[in-house]
């Protein structure tokens, strides 16, 4: 036994249902964004983070865990991350140079993928690291759009905002880092046989 939880094949499950809702709702945040319907964004971006919290305890608690539920929910985060960064950066809110930050690390881990894959390998296990920094820009960008949304609290808002959302793109870096060093370690014997 290893410890871990068996995954099932199953699609048809509470949490990806729930996933599946959480995907359908980036466009709708992505346009309210971009629209400066702020408040409106927002609310769907706490519905989507609810409902993501949920579709997790769901699959650990009633062991309703499956392989579609591990790409669906990493997949939504991502989405709702540039939904964020790009609807504030349309808006001219965020520079476009850390939509570049973001997206770029992202475009990394598909190439790591891509490199796995051909070696015969799955992805690599997500890092602590990778989460605290994912955490860092869930936290950041609804705190920017907090200040939009309530003007009253801009001036409070936003500083921290910006202290959270740059360290999470910091720390987003240092975990593609350790993802690159792991997708070397992981290739390098079969490339030396």
């Amino acid at each position: 036994m290893t410890g871990q939880p068996e995954l099932s094949n199953r699609v048809f499950t509470v949490p990806n249902i729930l996933s599946f809702g959480r995907l359908l709702l980036v466009p709708v945040f992505l346009v309210l964004l971009m629209q400066g319907r702020d408040a409106a964004a927002l609310t769907v971006l706490v519905i989507s983070s609810l409902t993501d919290f949920l579709d997790g305890y769901i699959a650990r608690r009633f062991n309703q865990m499956s392989r579609l539920g591990q790409l669906l929910d990493p997949a939504a985060d991502r989405l709702y991350i540039f939904a964020a960064i790009i609807g504030l950066a349309f808006r001219e809110l965020v520079p476009w140079w850390l939509v570049a930050v973001i997206v770029g690390r992202d475009l990394l881990l598909l190439v790591l993928g891509i490199v796995l894959a051909n070696y015969g390998y799955g992805p690599l296990p997500v890092h602590l690291l990778g989460k605290v920094a994912t955490f860092a820009l869930f936290l950041g960008m609804p705190l920017i759009m907090l200040g939009l949304a309530v003007p009253a609290l801009a001036p409070f808002s936003q500083p921290v905002a910006w202290a959270i959302t740059l360290w999470g793109a910091f720390l987003y870096w240092w975990a593609g880092a350790i993802y690159l060093i792991e997708t070397l370690r992981v290739i390098r014997p079969v490339q030396a046989k």
